[in-house]
């Protein structure tokens, strides 16, 4: 099983990126694919979630109305559009699976190895 996150960049504020996560090595239908963030000094932190052709989706109050996740069954990938970026969101964001709704990290069974991101002002 392995997860494969990517996109991160160097952006300047108010501009975009989109991440992609790409899973391989095992059926996903039954679970949920989760971003989270970890900012230097700082708790890794959820960021959004989506089910697996679900339709369900859930983010952090910090990035609603600004980030947007989606899922491609067909080719396995679930993305992070990230609009509006501001120096707050600069971190390394990671995606992983569970076999449940949640926001913590301790509930993730598998990880990608994360991508950074970084905002200029």
């Amino acid at each position: 099983v392995q997860l494969q996150a990517s996109g991160g960049g160097l952006v300047q504020a108010g501009g975009s990126l989109r991440l992609s996560c790409a899973a391989s090595g095992r059926t996903f239908s039954n679970y949920y694919m989760n971003w989270f963030r970890q900012a230097p000094g700082k708790e890794r932190e959820f960021v959004a979630a989506i089910s697996w052709s679900g339709g369900w989706v859930n983010y952090a109050d910090s990035v609603k109305g600004r980030f947007t996740i989606s899922e491609d069954d067909a080719k396995n990938t679930v993305y992070l559009q990230m609009n509006s970026l501001n120096p707050e969101d600069t971190a390394v964001y990671y995606c992983a699976t569970s076999r449940y709704r949640t926001t913590r990290f301790v509930d993730n069974d598998r990880w990608g190895q994360g991508t950074q991101v970084t905002v200029s002002s």
